[in-house]
């Protein structure tokens, strides 16, 4: 089993940067195919985008392709997602996940806390 914790939420300009990171816990946390959700009030759950085990390979929804970008420290047991040109129809709740399914699976399996992230001016 493994634990997460998001971070690096908060409130940014239209057009703005942030940067989310996952901390992992647990001996096989780099065994993980990682991904990111995010969810808004009254909607589902929104898939965000995977990354590999081994961080070969990466996918994402079609909403955040070549804004978003997923990347992952081994060493340190970290996820983040980089978040750039960011639109107000970004802001939701953040989730990061984890799975023994191939990265071209959106199921998961375990589940952070989330982190909230609003884009506002």
């Amino acid at each position: 089993q493994v634990q997460l914790v998001e971070s690096g939420g908060g409130l940014v300009q239209p057009g703005g940067s942030l940067r989310l990171t996952c901390a992992g816990s647990g001996r096989t946390f780099s065994t993980y195919t990682m991904g990111w959700f995010r969810q808004t009030p009254g909607k589902e759950r929104e898939f965000v985008g995977g990354i590999a085990y081994n961080g070969d390979s990466q996918i994402y929804a079609a909403s955040v392709k070549g804004r978003f970008t997923i990347s992952r420290d081994k060493a340190r047991n970290m996820v983040y997602l980089q978040m750039n040109s960011l639109k107000p129809e970004d802001t939701a709740v953040y989730y990061c996940a984890a799975s023994w399914r191939p990265v071209t699976s959106t199921a998961y399996d375990y589940w952070g806390q989330g982190t909230q992230v609003t884009v506002s001016a």
